[in-house]
């Protein structure tokens, strides 16, 4: 009898946690002392008292049930445990009619989230604990942490609060109205902090507090303080689906600031004025199974507002871009509808006002042909910053393509191919000068031709981990033939046109983005392929090493050109975890004169030390060289450095030295000390402090 009593209790002492079916074996429950009143009901257990049940354990110092009442008291050290989620108190009142429960002293939660407070009330989807405070991670001086009068924690799905104070460890001095968190959603870019010093800033503190306010909801503000230019302040935030972020998310950040610095000229060598400000945005939602929305937005006031305050989130994407994307994947074809904008006046942007475009994917058509098609209708619009002609146009395009492989041998497969394209410009517009309507039709021929060849080695080295050796070898032939593809250039407005590349471009019509800025093409491409591998116990196979090697032959030139182009090689060696090698050249056959050789080595010792040397190399435009090395002191400390040397004007652009040390596993603050030479706008000095989290 008193087995089955202390059953219910334990059982009992589950249900705020999950309701769980009456288990159909007895537990196994012990105690130093049992006794039953047999006319009251009251079992009373004390001493070590302990059950364990399908998956649970409880234990208490005393336990008391009344069987007429079904209410169940445990006092002293109580500890209930199943799975990730662990509750103590040191009394706790269950209702086993009902599912409730009154508890003093509580501590509870589901790792890496813990509460604890006077007292809880609970049933079985949530409990409200008073006088409570939160923390993430286990409560420590560095672990974010949060007070309240109430908090109420539904396990593995939400806590939410009200009039909350948040801070870390002991200190929270940054009150709140609302705190709603889904506790599956990370707490990733909730808090960040930079400081330090700059010649051109002064003394100055970044800084970015978002707090929960819905689930997967957190809103707040960047602030950055700056004693030689004023205070930069904006709100941001992030949002997501809660329970399914991939479906929805994205982030807003924005700020101004009223600068008295020396603020110094544009891209476009104007005043840049005193007030300064920016504002970005990024947005991905799946719409429905096939259909997906990408945005982004970037607003600067000037063109040096992220440079000179944000450097971080400049140097990666120096020109700001803001479009609106919308795709349909349908079975073997795509639909999307693109439109890019130009906020700002100091990037010249193709605007698309917008673009709808459709894909069909290579095609069976029978007899062993392929077709390929796609079409798109674009308002192209491109603005002088300036002076300059205005371009405008609205574009009609379409692409046409056959295609048939034979393979005589099972290493030889030759697919010829025929294609066309078809492209009507209306609306054309040159500065204020108006075009008739434009007609282009074009036409190509060309093939592909690929020889695949291996072989196979019984090598092996233990210490290298090799286990035989298999080299797959993949001769490629391209050519495509497209006469008269510059026709009606002076007729269209060059909107869509080639960017400089030091790389092979797309020879066939279908693949070149620069509709309107198209190059008569009589060009054979020869190209060799070179993969070796070794056998791998968890992959099955490990790439050893890469070569690839291809150069254009030209039979029809523009200006300028060779006829034979630059021999362009890859080349990634990776015989180890601990080493690795990258390099990309591309020579001049004709006087083996290197045009372009960029490099990199990486060394590491897992998690001790790792370094890597690199170069960069362009004739006539650079020549530099870098190392960054990052080593491990002991678990809190780690150094790094990192050197830019520019060898074309004998000067160190920059180094860095600094130091970097984990608090509580949760953040880690890196301190650096960086010298700069030969910038316009960024300080020849700087100290910096930067704290990011570790893990959430």
């Amino acid at each position: 009898m008193i087995c089955r009593l202390v059953l219910i209790l334990a059982l009992g002492a589950a249900v705020p946690l999950r309701a769980q079916p009456a288990p159909a074996s007895s537990p196994d429950l012990s105690s130093d002392l049992q006794t039953l009143d047999t006319a009251t009901g009251l079992a009373v257990l004390k001493g070590n008292v302990r059950l364990k049940d399908e998956g649970i354990l409880f234990t208490a110092d005393e336990m008391r049930f009344d069987s007429k009442m079904e209410v169940a008291t445990a006092l002293g050290n109580i500890a209930f445990t199943r799975g990730p989620v662990r509750l103590l108190a040191d009394r706790l009142v269950y209702h086993r009619r009902d599912g409730s429960f009154t508890a003093e002293n509580i501590r509870l939660g589901s790792y890496p989230y813990f509460i604890e407070g006077f007292s809880a009330v609970g049933n079985l989807k949530e409990i409200t604990v008073m006088r409570a405070r939160a923390s993430y991670g286990e409560p420590g001086p560095w672990q974010p942490t949060l007070n309240a009068d109430t908090i109420i924690f539904a396990p593995g799905e939400q806590l939410r609060s009200e009039n909350v104070t948040l801070g870390i460890g002991h200190a929270q001095p940054v009150p709140i109205p609302r705190f709603n968190h889904a506790l599956g959603a990370p707490l990733i870019g909730t808090v960040s902090l930079t400081g330090g010093y700059r010649r051109s800033l002064g003394v100055y503190a970044d800084g970015a507090l978002h707090v929960p306010v819905a689930p997967s909801v957190r809103l707040g503000a960047d602030i950055g303080i700056y004693t030689s230019r004023g205070v930069m302040v904006g709100p941001s935030g992030r949002y997501a689906n809660a329970k399914n972020p991939e479906a929805l998310r994205g982030f807003f950040r924005s700020g101004y600031i009223s600068d008295h610095g020396d603020r110094g000229f544009d891209l476009l060598d104007r005043p840049i004025g005193r007030d300064r400000a920016y504002a970005e945005w990024q947005h991905q939602q799946t719409l429905a199974p096939n259909l997906t929305l990408n945005a982004q937005l970037n607003w600067w006031k000037d063109s040096e507002v992220l440079r000179d305050f944000r450097p971080r989130a400049f140097f990666p994407v120096q020109e700001p871009d803001t479009f609106v994307e919308s795709l349909y994947s349908g079975a073997n074809y795509f639909v999307s509808a693109f439109a890019r904008f130009q906020p700002n006046s100091f990037h010249r942007v193709q605007e698309r006002l917008p673009e709808v475009r459709f894909d069909l994917l290579p095609f069976a058509l029978g007899n062993g042909f392929y077709q390929r098609f796609n079409a798109s209708a674009a308002v192209l619009r491109e603005d002088p910053l300036l002076a300059g002609n205005t371009l405008r146009s609205d574009r009609l395009d379409a692409y046409y393509a056959l295609s048939r492989t034979f393979a005589p041998q099972e290493w030889l497969a030759i697919t010829p191919m025929v294609g066309g394209r078809l492209t009507h410009y209306v609306n054309t517009e040159f500065g204020n000068v108006k075009s008739p309507n434009y007609l282009r039709l074009l036409g190509e021929v060309g093939a592909d031709v690929a020889l695949r060849g291996s072989g196979t080695f019984d090598y092996k080295n233990p210490q290298w981990k090799i286990d035989g050796l298999r080299h797959l070898i993949t001769p490629r032939l391209s050519y495509r033939y497209i006469p008269k593809a510059d026709k009606g250039r002076a007729r269209i407005p060059s909107i869509d046109r080639e960017v400089f590349s030091t790389y092979l471009q797309p020879l066939g019509l279908g693949d070149q983005r620069n509709i309107d800025d198209l190059h008569a093409t009589n060009t054979l491409r020869l190209g060799f392929d070179n993969v070796l591998q070794t056998r791998d116990p968890v992959h099955g196979t490990r790439d050893l090493l890469l070569l690839n090697v291809a150069n254009d032959f030209r039979f029809r030139r523009r200006p300028g050109e060779r006829d034979v182009s630059e021999i362009h090689t890859e080349f990634a060696l990776m015989p180890a975890n601990w080493l690795q090698v990258d390099v990309y050249q591309s020579f001049a056959p004709q006087n083996f004169r290197l045009r372009e050789f960029n490099s990199g080595i990486t060394v590491r010792d897992g998690r001790f030390w790792s370094v890597r040397f690199g170069n960069n190399f362009l004739r006539n435009e650079l020549q530099d060289y870098s190392v960054d090395a990052l080593a491990r002191i002991n678990e809190r400390f780690e150094a790094l450095t990192r050197l830019h040397y520019d060898a074309r004007r004998h000067r160190f652009n920059e180094q860095a030295y600094g130091i970097s040390q984990n608090l509580g596993n949760t953040w880690l603050i890196s301190y650096t000390v960086s010298l700069y030479s030969g910038r316009k706008r960024e300080s020849s000095f700087g100290f910096n402090v930067q704290i990011d989290t570790v893990r959430f």
